[in-house]
Order: C-alpha cells, then sequence, then structure tokens
C-alpha cells in the first residue's frame, strides 16, 4: 500500500508535521491564539467548534487559513455551556447543553440526531465561509465506537474530507479496525497523533519531536490567550496559555525544522486524498 508521504510526494524516511489548534471558536482568547498561532506562530491547521459561542467571531476574522471542523457532542465544563444547533433531544441533558460526558453521549444519543447534528456543524462552517478541509471529533466521541465511527465516516465520505484518527493502539484498545475502514473509502488521516494536555507542552513537544517517526504526525494543541474571560470559562486555563505560549515562541518553528521535520497542513492531505 501506498503510504501517505508518498502520496504527498515525499520520500518513506521523511517526517511530516501537522501543528494544530483544537477549540477555535471555544472562546475569544482561544480564537486569538489560535489565529495568532497560525499567522505568526508554528501551528499549520485549526479546527473549528461551531457551536461554541465564540465560533461565529471567529467565522468574522477568518482570513482563509487551513481550518477544519472540530465536531463537538459534549460540553465537559461545569458553568460554562453550549449545545446542539439542531437541538436534538437526545443530544440534551437536564441543564440545556450538551452531556457533560462522553458515557451519558453514548448512552443516550440516538444516532441519526448525531448524523444531522456533525452534518449541520459542517455545513454551517460552510455557510460562514471556512474552506473545511478535515474533520475531527472533540473526545474522541466519534472514533471510540463502531456505531458512531460510522457516522464519522459517512461524513468523511460526503465531505470528501480527511479525518484525524488514533493510531494502531488506539485500534486495538477500542477493538475495531478504524483505521482500515477508512482507508478502505478513501478517507486520509495522519500516521500518528500526539496529544499535548497536562505537564509542561515545551517538554512535551520537544520529546514529541525527538521521537518523530517516519510519515505525518500531528501534535495537538488547545491554546488560549491569558485574559479573565478565559480564567473564568475553564479551570484549567492556565494549561492553555503554557500552550499558547509555546506555539507563539519563534523558537518553536525553528525547533521544528531542527528536528529534520517538514511542517504541512491538512490541505495537502486533502488533495492528496481528492488525486486518489
Amino acid at each position: 500500500m501506498t503510504s501517505l508521504a508518498d502520496r504527498l510526494g515525499y520520500g518513506p524516511d521523511d517526517r511530516l508535521v501537522i501543528v494544530s489548534c483544537e477549540n477555535l471558536g471555544w472562546t475569544h482568547a482561544a480564537n486569538s491564539a489560535a489565529y495568532e498561532a497560525l499567522r505568526s506562530g508554528a501551528a499549520t491547521t485549526a479546527s473549528l467548534a461551531v457551536p461554541c459561542p465564540w465560533a461565529r467571531e471567529a467565522a468574522s476574522t477568518y482570513r482563509g487559513e487551513d481550518v477544519g471542523v472540530h465536531l463537538i457532542l459534549t460540553s465537559p465544563l461545569e458553568t460554562y455551556r453550549w449545545g446542539p444547533i439542531t437541538q436534538a433531544p437526545s443530544l440534551l441533558d437536564g441543564d440545556g447543553g450538551f452531556p457533560r460526558t462522553v458515557a451519558d453521549l453514548w448512552d443516550h444519543a440516538d444516532l441519526d440526531e448525531v448524523r444531522r447534528e456533525c452534518r449541520a456543524q459542517i455545513e454551517r462552517a460552510i455557510l460562514w465561509g471556512f474552506d473545511v478541509d478535515h474533520l475531527d471529533a472533540h473526545q474522541g466521541v466519534l472514533e471510540a465506537r463502531p456505531e458512531f465511527f460510522d457516522v464519522f465516516l459517512e461524513l468523511a465520505i460526503d465531505f470528501r474530507l480527511p479525518i484525524r484518527l488514533g493510531d494502531a493502539a488506539a485500534e486495538a484498545r477500542y477493538g475495531f479496525p478504524f483505521r482500515r475502514l477508512a482507508a478502505e473509502e478513501g478517507i486520509v488521516s495522519p500516521d500518528h497523533v500526539i496529544h499535548v494536555s497536562g505537564g509542561d507542552p515545551a517538554v512535551t513537544l520537544e520529546r514529541a519531536l525527538g521521537a518523530l517517526a517516519p510519515g505525518v504526525t500531528e501534535i495537538v494543541f488547545a491554546p488560549s490567550a491569558d485574559t479573565p474571560e478565559a480564567r473564568a470559562a475553564d479551570p484549567d486555563w492556565a494549561t492553555g496559555v503554557a500552550q499558547n505560549e509555546v506555539l507563539s515562541a519563534p523558537t518553536t518553528a525553528a525547533a521544528i525544522t531542527a528536528a529534520g521535520a517538514r511542517p504541512i497542513g491538512y490541505r495537502e492531505l486533502r488533495a492528496a486524498q481528492l488525486t486518489g
């Protein structure tokens, strides 16, 4: 089977890196951080959380950057809430927003309503003017269960878009071959995904770059500016601020190059997928 690197025009030993910003639209602080990272920092792509309160503002300041849709079906924060744009009953908890946990979503969601909601999120992003070039899912809700993955794959096929998927270890953990199923339908995904979460993001990035495998690796951040809004919205605000500092530091792009990696975005993956 032809490797993704080969389809992108690179050699079998080349190391390609997508640096992504999740949660565009989450807050104004998230929007500021993501666009700064895309325009003058180390980020190469971002993904828009359409149901979140600041998504429309993200659309109003979009300048054609590499952006996908971060499909949202949960609302995990305690006091800062959002819900389905389709008002689907099975996707609402007793508080009027999406379920707070993935387990609650899986227990109560009607799959037809999941499909309509996710499709509406993608279509709204397109209507707002985004050149949507990939899909990913918040908290992995569309990847870990076969019936939800069927929806994810259907959307990728219908919109002809790459999707972020976990690696072989995630397949083994979840118990079904989602990467193979996607590949059989011609859907492209990065070879490896690293989520920058707790701890020092600079150390996480350094270790990731030092251990890069050949192929395409996506390194996922969720940056935020340090503002009163960010501090009030999310108890874990300091993590996003620390990630923002790493992405905006001029040394980060230099470190990626020094590691022998080539920065790319999802548009390259979309082009490879569309050309077969």
